[in-house]
């Protein structure tokens, strides 16, 4: 028989080496190597176990829908990212930054549940539930069926799961609970996956949908092990800006529906309110100024107009400033050699400030049109109408190139009355820039005739 070695293991994906190594050779995360004996030579056997009737494998024919059928939660633009609703047993990882308002959201989620005569268990682990008690009376998140548990032990969690039985558990957060079964702190790789592992196991038996919080790192990706995302059915994230009430909701992963669509939310005094219809937030008011031009941004499934405004001033200086808030600022340098190459715009002497409105990041190429028509009015300081809207791809060559959804924006522009919409059938950047100064007016010609 061999003699046991003694050989260290990453717990994250794996590796082995021979030597303690603080940081994991394979996947570069530190702290996952431990030491496990191992005994070579020797292979284990896993034996067969009896199969009980009611987890007895069925044909695929026999199993009805009703089995994975979703159920609302009372909130639309939740449901739209999750596909319908919540399906019975499903776990459920909502990430986010600190203060982007995870916490508001789920606890709105739990008073729309609980309010539909459904046992909810709210279980916080980062604040008590006074503090909770005190969000949910200013959000009107109050209900019987709401039960509140302030546990950071994962046995104690499944005993209040044992004593209140509800239909749905939300866990605030899955980085703050920690299990007596595993080594380290709470936030470890080790304990989250312990946690995660359990209380997953938990829903899948009971057929409990399960709601985790999950934090972030620095770079903006879920802190802990990539297991406990392949764990999950569903990963949302909630991303905004600390500065703007506005708040999206992506579905990175669904097992149970698309991931490309997108919730609407605002951040108001009350709580969070959903946004159906979030054209007018994107899209600014008065006279029309030179320098603005709105584009038709597709947000998964759904188009929203959006106001692209620029603005160019000369400057005595020998390198002109590029300021750039919601767009690529490499797109934008892009766009400012093609007018200045294809047509005929000079604007190596001028200081060029492009900017969105409401705060929203475009990073689609469909959005280089609108982002040219801006920069032109603005160096010709004439105004687009705001009736015009414009969206398509602008290749170095001055070719304005179709995007995807193409029919969609278009009749989403037709509906909130865009009389002229210039896309890819302009065919190329003068085109579009024709189209555009036919729509300011005649007024305007001679301006536009020194710029263009």
């Amino acid at each position: 028989m061999a003699k046991p070695t003694s050989t260290f293991k990453c717990t994250e994906c794996g590796w082995q080496t021979l030597k303690w190594a603080g940081r994991c050779g394979e996947c570069q995360q530190w702290g996952t190597v431990v030491d496990v004996a191992t005994e070579t030579g020797l292979v284990s056997r896993v034996t067969s176990s009896p199969v009980s009737a009611s987890r007895s494998a069925r044909p695929i024919t026999e199993i009805t829908e009703a089995d994975v059928a979703h159920w609302p939660t009372g909130i639309d633009e939740f449901d739209r990212v999750l596909g319908g609703g919540i399906v019975p047993g499903a776990a459920i990882l909502l990430s986010g930054e600190p203060g982007v308002g995870k916490s508001t959201l789920l606890l709105e989620v739990a008073a729309k549940a609980a309010k539909a005569k459904s046992r909810v268990l709210y279980v916080s682990a980062e604040e008590s539930v006074n503090q909770v008690k005190l969000r949910a009376r200013r959000t009107g998140a109050l209900s019987d069926n709401l039960f509140l548990a302030a546990e950071t032990d994962l046995g104690v969690v499944l005993g209040q799961i044992d004593a209140v039985e509800p239909q749905l558990l939300i866990v605030d957060s899955v980085q703050t609970v920690s299990s007596p079964l595993s080594d380290g702190i709470a936030g470890q790789p080790s304990q989250v996956r312990e946690v995660a592992q359990t209380l997953i196991r938990v829903a899948k038996e009971r057929g409990l949908p399960v709601l985790l919080v999950g934090h972030v790192t620095k770079d903006g990706t879920i802190a802990g092990p990539r297991l406990l995302e392949h764990l999950v059915d569903v990963v949302c994230h909630f991303e905004g800006d600390r500065h703007t009430s506005l708040r999206f909701v992506r579905a990175l992963k669904n097992r149970f529906g698309p991931t490309d669509e997108v919730g609407c939310f605002e951040m108001t005094g009350d709580g969070i309110a959903e946004v159906p219809d979030p054209s007018s937030l994107f899209l600014s008011r008065g006279a029309a100024v030179s320098g603005t031009c709105v584009t038709v941004s597709m947000e998964g499934k759904r188009a929203i107009p959006v106001e692209i405004q620029a603005l160019v001033l000369d400057t005595p200086m020998p390198n002109p400033r590029r300021v750039t808030n919601g767009v690529d600022s490499s797109r934008v340098a892009m766009l400012l050699a093609v007018l200045s190459q294809r047509a005929g715009i000079k604007l190596h002497d001028k200081d060029v400030y492009v900017s969105t409105v409401g705060g929203v990041k475009l990073t689609e190429p469909g959005a280089d049109l609108a982002i040219a028509i801006a920069i032109a009015s603005a160096a010709a300081d004439y105004p687009v109408p705001h009736d015009f809207a414009a969206f398509g791809e602008i290749s170095l060559a001055g070719e304005v190139r179709p995007v995807a959804a193409a029919k969609q924006r278009t009749a989403e522009a037709t509906r909130l009355g865009y009389r002229t919409i210039v896309d890819a059938r302009a065919g190329s950047i003068r085109e579009a820039l024709a189209s555009a100064k036919n729509a300011a007016g005649s007024s305007f010609d001679k301006e536009l005739d020194s710029v263009f």
